[in-house]
C-alpha cells in the first residue's frame, strides 16, 4: 500500500491504517528506537507509542513522506526515553549524538527556533558535499543510533576505517559549522 493510501485511511479514521504503517514501517521504527535504547522491548512500545502518535496526529497534518514522518516521531519517543531510563539509572553511557553535540552545541529551546532552522541547512548543505559512503555513515551513526561495527558490518567494512571516517567527518564539520559563522 502507498503512503498516500495510508494516509487517506488514516484521514477517514479508518484503523486498518494503523495495521498498514506497522506492515509498512514497523520494523523501521523498531530499527530507529533500538539504535538510541538497546532494548528490543523498549523499541517495541516505542513503535506502538509511533502509531498511536500518528494516528492522533493525521488528521490534521498530512506528511508528505510519511516514512520520514514516522521516523522523526520514533527517534523523538526513543531519546525522551532513553533520557527518562538514563536518569533513573544514572548510568555513565552516552549516545552518539552526544558526539555529535559537541560539534554543533546542546539542545534548542522555542526561542532557539530561527537558530535550529539554520543549523538544519547547514547540516544539510554540508552532507550534500560529502560522498555517499561518509553521508551513509554519518546518517547510520547519528540519526539511527548505530555503533560503529553495526555500521561496518553493513558496509562490509572494517570498524577502524568507520571510526575514522567518524573522526575526520566531524573535524570537517567543525571547520565548516566555524567557517559559515555558526557560534559552536
Amino acid at each position: 500500500m502507498t503512503d498516500e493510501e495510508i494516509t487517506e485511511l488514516l484521514f477517514a479514521r479508518n484503523e486498518s491504517g494503523i495495521s498498514e504503517m506497522r506492515q509498512s514501517y514497523g520494523k523501521l521504527l523498531k530499527s530507529v528506537a533500538y539504535g538510541i535504547l538497546r532494548s528490543e522491548q523498549d523499541a517495541e512500545e516505542c513503535e506502538s507509542e509511533t502509531l498511536l502518535r500518528a494516528w492522533n496526529s493525521i488528521p490534521p497534518a498530512r506528511p508528505e513522506r510519511l516514512a520520514a514522518y514516522l521516523c522523526r516521531i520514533a527517534r523523538r519517543l526513543a531519546l525522551d526515553r532513553y533520557d527518562y531510563n538514563r536518569a533513573a539509572k544514572r548510568s555513565g553511557d552516552t549516545l552518539p549524538i552526544d558526539e555529535l553535540a559537541e560539534c554543533i552545541g546542546s539542545k534548542f529551546g522555542a526561542e532557539d527556533l530561527f537558530t535550529e532552522k539554520e543549523l538544519t541547512r547547514l547540516l544539510n548543505g554540508f552532507l550534500m558535499a560529502q560522498d555517499y559512503n561518509t553521508r551513509v555513515i554519518f546518517m547510520r551513526r547519528y540519526w539511527f543510533g548505530e555503533s560503529t561495527a553495526e555500521i561496518a558490518n553493513r558496509l562490509h567494512a572494517g570498524e577502524s576505517m568507520v571510526k575514522s571516517r567518524i573522526s575526520r567527518t566531524l573535524k570537517r564539520l567543525r571547520e565548516y559549522l566555524r567557517k559559515e559563522g555558526y557560534d559552536i
